[in-house]
């Protein structure tokens, strides 16, 4: 990885190659190291690391963005030069103010965990070898992922802004089949390797997978449900890219929009944005060098805010909360650290608390059907079952749901006190169980009628 001297040297190169009104610079380097396997079998070990520079020129308010993974002098000036020639091809801006100004915020820079980077592909190979063994006395087979990602981030402007970041982590995911189509899933993000509890997930997916066989069909209907975290997750990262970004908010095509103060949700769900938490370990700052600010997105089931970059905070006439996504981005800013509020439970009593309902692990492809009442299309994947009298009775067949995530979010009847880290798409979030009343789960056959 690139070490903050040489960051800042590049950015300052291509900054004073610049004959712009304002010129900012940012440097993203990122490794992964990844193993993957399938069939109890490592298929591939990669290594492999990329660094891209973003430069963002800005004169008379015209703004121009360029790319380039070219890092050499020659290729910095190329990348300057090429940015301020697509300025003569653009309209100016008048909703633009300025980049952001450098605040006294003094920024932990360092937050690579020795646990993370000494864990190489031989640590990896017999973390999927425990796996192998315990899927293997269930005469089942695991497959999955394990990785490790580096990351460093360096920011700089012409108006003073300075940032430098360096961090790691590691998510291991797997999935235990049998010979019957029955299959059971566990994942454990963290941002220390040494602290994942492999034997403990290998042996969950593993029990998912063994209790999956022969499942029972039941009719479409209203459930009942206990959606496991990483389910939560899910649901929650589009409900997330569908309204907690200021972009769709000021364009009014957000759920949120209109609705600051109003309730939305039931009273047990608030999540907020969170950077601060320790258990993240993430970049303090945002792709503009904002100092990331936790923020409340929804406080007992009301509307209480969303993220912004600087650019729609000027718009908005409010300050940023470091949310800005890489300078080409056209989605805008987004929530990466989000947190659900705990309940006063454990994830076992949710099920022992439940006469008649189904646990379901997670959904597979989850996609919007209707944007701005937040529903969503999915099917339960790797241990869908039947729940009767607190007890986890039967394995089901794998169900459709054609729901809106802000009325499941309005029915949660308890939420758990245990929480994990659910990583998806570069976005964090510590999710706990919940017990969900009247969620909707269809047929195959019954989706097929549709």
């Amino acid at each position: 990885m690139i070490e903050k001297k040489k960051a800042l040297e590049i950015l300052k190169k291509a900054m004073a190659r610049s004959r712009s009104d304002m010129i900012e610079a940012v440097l993203e380097g990122s490794r992964l190291s990844l193993t993957r396997f399938a069939e109890s079998k490592i298929s591939d070990n990669i290594d492999t690391e990329e660094t891209q520079l973003y430069i963002r020129c800005v004169k008379d308010k015209k703004i121009g963005v360029n790319v380039t993974g070219d890092i050499s002098d020659n290729g910095i000036k190329q990348a300057v030069a090429d940015c301020e020639a697509v300025l003569a091809y653009v309209n100016p801006d008048d909703k633009f103010v300025s980049l952001p100004k450098p605040d006294n915020a003094a920024l932990k820079e360092d937050f690579g965990m020795p646990g993370t980077s000494d864990f190489g592909p031989k640590q990896r190979a017999e973390a999927v070898q425990l796996a192998e063994g315990i899927a293997h006395k269930a005469n089942a087979r695991v497959s999955g992922a394990f990785r490790i990602d580096e990351t460093c981030l360096a920011i700089a402007n012409s108006l003073g802004m300075q940032r430098f970041f360096t961090g790691n982590s590691a998510e291991l995911s797997l999935t235990i089949s049998g010979d019957d189509k029955n299959s059971g899933w566990a994942m454990e993000f963290n941002p220390d390797a040494s602290r994942l509890d492999i034997q403990r997930l290998a042996k969950k997916a593993t029990m998912k997978a063994a209790t999956s066989r022969n499942p029972i069909a039941l009719p479409s209907g209203q459930y009942t449900v206990i959606l496991e975290p990483a389910a939560v997750g899910q649901l929650l990262l589009l409900l997330s890219f569908l309204g907690f970004g200021c972009k769709t908010f000021y364009q009014q095509r957000s759920f949120m929009a209109g609705k600051i103060g109003q309730k939305i949700a039931g009273d047990y769900f608030t999540v907020i944005e969170d950077p601060t938490d320790t258990d993240f370990n993430f970049q303090p700052f945002d792709y503009e060098g904002v100092a990331r600010k936790k923020v409340d997105l929804i406080s007992g089931g009301i509307a209480r805010g969303v993220v912004y970059n600087s650019y729609y905070a000027n718009l908005m006439q409010t300050e940023s909360t470091g949310h800005a996504l890489a300078p080409n981005n056209n989605f805008g800013p987004y929530p990466k650290t989000l947190v659900v509020a705990p309940g006063n439970v454990s994830s076992e009593e949710l099920i022992k608390t439940t006469e008649k309902g189904i646990l379901i692990t997670h959904f597979w492809y989850l996609n919007y059907l209707n944007p701005m009442k937040t529903m969503v299309t999915g099917t339960t994947i790797d241990g869908t079952f039947l729940i009767e009298n607190g007890v986890i009775d039967s394995p089901i067949k794998n169900m459709r749901t054609n729901e809106s995530i802000l009325e499941a979010f309005s029915n949660i009847q308890a939420i758990s006190n245990d929480r994990i880290i659910y990583p998806q798409y570069s976005v964090l979030m510590k999710v706990p169980a919940m017990k969900i009343a009247n969620f909707s789960l269809i047929t195959e056959e019954d989706q097929n009628k549709c």
